[in-house]
């Protein structure tokens, strides 16, 4: 199977867009989760976060998308939020999944 994933990654930031669908379902409800499940486990801070996109990065793996992609996509992503992160300073919002 060929996954695009420039078609996850490119959105149009619209309320139909199912990239943006995504991000606010992992910013309200994955994110909170993650940290509370974390608190009340004992676990260090984002232990979830880090080991659990590994994990689901691996089934991208070994479902044969090639690393290479991966990375990519990846960079691109992080780049996208550190803007956001550097927007959201400049307009004083609250720092994502913690509102």
């Amino acid at each position: 199977m060929s996954i695009d994933l420039n078609s996850l990654v490119e959105h149009d930031l619209s309320d139909e867009c199912p990239i943006c669908r995504t991000q606010d379902i992992v910013h309200i409800a994955l994110l909170p989760a993650a940290a509370a499940w974390e608190l009340n486990n004992q676990l260090p801070r984002f232990a979830l976060a880090l080991h659990g996109a590994a994990g689901l990065l691996g089934a991208m793996l070994e479902d044969g998308v090639p690393r290479e992609e991966i990375e990519t996509a990846m960079s691109v992503l992080l780049d996208d939020i550190e803007q956001q992160i550097d927007e959201d300073k400049t307009f004083g919002g609250p720092p994502r999944g913690t509102a």
